[in-house]
């Protein structure tokens, strides 16, 4: 039995879900999300309850149940507090400012990396050396993210590069003589 699966996802107010065929569409203040479910599992919402019920017990179902549980909990989550990630820029010159629909980040290479944002989140540059990726999408906002850090992860010696906030980067010991 799926502990996770079990529990129903409670729908705070002001949101609303509409369920047709294996389709859910979940409606609250930040926008619409929709989701679509195997045939695996079984999708109500009851007073302001939405519940996921494995169809029969094969190993399958039970893998769905989970899965489409937390992620019917993700779409609630999204349109009512969204999703945040916060990245931090470390190193003697790196800075990232916002220029319209573009992130300019100056991370030490020759030129300046243009990144374009994509439909669906929102980036901000608060500070030069912070970056806040904002959305309804979890997926998204992750994989934005995510993309940003790839152009300078954090190196082991000097701990220069764009790494999450909180992230511990394992500092090395330099070369002795």
């Amino acid at each position: 039995m799926s502990r996770i699966g079990k529990k129903p996802v409670e729908m705070p107010s002001g949101v609303s879900a509409t369920i047709s065929g294996q389709t859910i569409e979940v409606k609250g203040p930040k926008g619409t999300r929709s989701f679509t479910a195997t045939d695996d599992v079984t999708l109500t919402v009851e007073d302001n309850v939405i519940k996921v019920t494995p169809r029969g017990m094969s190993k399958r179902a039970r893998q769905q149940w989970g899965m489409s549980r937390s992620q019917v909990e993700n779409l609630v989550t999204g349109v009512t507090e969204g999703f945040k990630k916060e990245l931090e820029i470390t190193g003697v010159g790196y800075r990232a400012n916002m220029q319209g629909n573009t992130l300019k980040l100056a991370l030490g290479y020759s030129h300046d990396v243009d990144f374009e944002i994509p439909a669906g989140v929102t980036v901000t540059a608060p500070k030069q050396t912070e970056i806040v990726v904002e959305g309804i999408d979890q997926q998204l906002v992750g994989q934005v993210a995510a993309n940003i850090r790839e152009w300078r992860k954090p190196e082991p010696y000097k701990g220069k590069g764009i790494r999450y906030k909180g992230e511990y980067i394992f500092r090395k010991e330099g070369k002795k003589k």
